[in-house]
Formats: structure tokens, C-alpha cells, sequence
């Protein structure tokens, strides 16, 4: 069953990476989740970028509608845990460092 499941993730993000453009990405997720469930992944990702500018929890919760206890998950996981928030936060800042020089 293991491997099924590790399959069937490996598909999901195979198929995510094959989306050409934001209306795509905006009509497979609409799909595969629930609004509630986009609506918590972009506030765990706002709470990321503003994390890793230094603002307050307190702040943060006030800004982004959600409790310091699911900000200090994306600050732990931010710190400690595999690395995919700060390769998007790298990512995201390339970007928008490419849009201000233009």
C-alpha cells in the first residue's frame, strides 16, 4: 500500500509541474480541493513570506486570518523542515526582483 501511495504522490506533483500557466493551476486545484483547503496553503505561504521577513505572530495572525499556533507549524517548518518553503521564498523573491527591474 506504501508504494501506492508514494506513487500516487509522485503523480500529483508530475502533474503539477506539467501545468503551462495560472489559469491552468487555478482549474486543477479548484478540482482537486476544496476552497477551504486553497484558502489554508496560500495563508501558510503568506505566513512563510512575511515569517521570513521578520514580522511578528501577532501581526501576521491579524493580517493573514489565522491562529499563532498554525504560524509557529510554518515557522517550524520553515526552520527545520525540508526546505521547500525557503526554495519557494527564493524563487518568489528572484521573481519579484525581476519584476522591479524591468
Amino acid at each position: 500500500m506504501a508504494d501506492l501511495n508514494a506513487a500516487s504522490r509522485l503523480k500529483l506533483y508530475q502533474t503539477v509541474l506539467n501545468l503551462n500557466s495560472i489559469e491552468e493551476c487555478e482549474r486543477f486545484f479548484e478540482d482537486l480541493c476544496t476552497i477551504r483547503e486553497i484558502t489554508d496553503m496560500a495563508q501558510r505561504l503568506e505566513a512563510a513570506v512575511l515569517l521570513d521577513r521578520k514580522v511578528s505572530y501577532q501581526t501576521i495572525a491579524k493580517q493573514v486570518g489565522i491562529s499563532t499556533a498554525t504560524i509557529g507549524r510554518v515557522s517550524k517548518c520553515l526552520n527545520y523542515g525540508a526546505g521547500g518553503y525557503r526554495l519557494v521564498l527564493d524563487k518568489l523573491q528572484k521573481e519579484e526582483e525581476t519584476h522591479e527591474s524591468k
